[in-house]
């Protein structure tokens, strides 16, 4: 009598955002029994399982941005042949800001079983000591690092009301700061969580003036920054605005100074204002 293949799952596991000691009872027993460990760096991944006394004996495979559709029919064929396949990044949630999410699209398309063991989240710590409000919340990731495409996305979140987290790099955080703040005013809200669950974790508090200051400095480690939503009440319109940009033109600005001047000043998109202007000269 033949036996009939138990059919495999996908587990995608959260690893240590920094402290050794949050890692879950249930990611220790993975580790152990998985058939497959996919991980973002495999090194690290041999690092964190050295920290912990664990020795992995299923089979390591690297699982990346830069493979991650080249390995997607190898870990099907593999979960569909009964595999328990754990999938971790390099910290935290896998498939938020780091690869899984094509895996888990693909495996919910082929009907494969996904599940999570849940655990520390760089997002969701820093959302928590930020001290501003949780109740509504989006997740940007990182920033583009081109000015020009930067200001575009942050134009489109000047009215977002909700509590915005992002992600930076240290040797970019006083850039992305000062778009920040040249996108949402001086006065708004934010907080700089680094090293969130390390030795010199830090939480700095206060307007993007202040934090702006702040990140002029030398600045190190894992980054994650969250930013107030934008006041409720009416939107402003740009089409409210375009006498301004009319008058400072009449006083000699170039058009698109004036535009760019009078957006920042009212929190309007630029590119609504300038084609308002436009539209009214037509």
């Amino acid at each position: 009598m033949e036996t009939q293949e138990t059919p495999g799952q996908i587990v995608l596991a959260a690893t240590p955002i920094g402290n050794l000691s949050d890692a879950s009872p249930r990611l220790i027993e993975l580790m152990k029994s998985a058939d497959i460990v996919a991980a973002e760096d495999t090194r690290r991944f041999l690092h964190l399982a050295t920290g912990l006394g664990v020795r992995v004996p299923g089979r390591l495979i690297s699982y990346h941005e830069h493979n991650e559709t080249h390995r997607l029919t190898e870990l099907l064929e593999l979960v569909a042949g009964g595999a328990t396949i754990l999938v971790v990044s390099d910290a935290g949630m896998p498939a938020v800001s780091d690869p899984g999410f094509k895996l888990v699209e693909a495996a919910v398309a082929a009907g494969v079983t996904v599940t999570a063991v849940p655990g520390p989240s760089a997002v969701l710590t820093a959302l928590a000591l930020s001290g501003l409000p949780t109740d509504r919340f989006t997740f940007e990731g990182f920033l583009p690092r081109k000015a020009g495409e930067r200001s575009k996305r942050l134009e489109d979140l000047a009215a977002e009301q909700r509590t915005m987290v992002f992600f930076e790099a240290p040797h970019r955080l006083d850039a992305m700061i000062r778009a920040l703040r040249d996108a949402f005013g001086p006065e708004r809200k934010g907080a700089i969580a680094r090293e969130l669950t390390k030795m010199y974790e830090e939480v700095i508090r206060g307007s993007l003036d202040e934090l702006l200051l702040w990140a002029e400095g030398e600045v190190r480690g894992e980054i994650a920054v969250v930013v107030a939503g934008a006041p409720a009440g009416e939107p402003a319109r740009a089409v409210d605005h375009v006498a301004q940009v009319q008058q400072l033109v009449a006083e000699g600005l170039r058009l698109k100074e004036a535009v760019a001047a009078v957006a920042e000043t009212e929190r309007v998109s630029k590119r609504e204002l300038y084609a308002a202007v436009l539209e009214a000269r037509a």
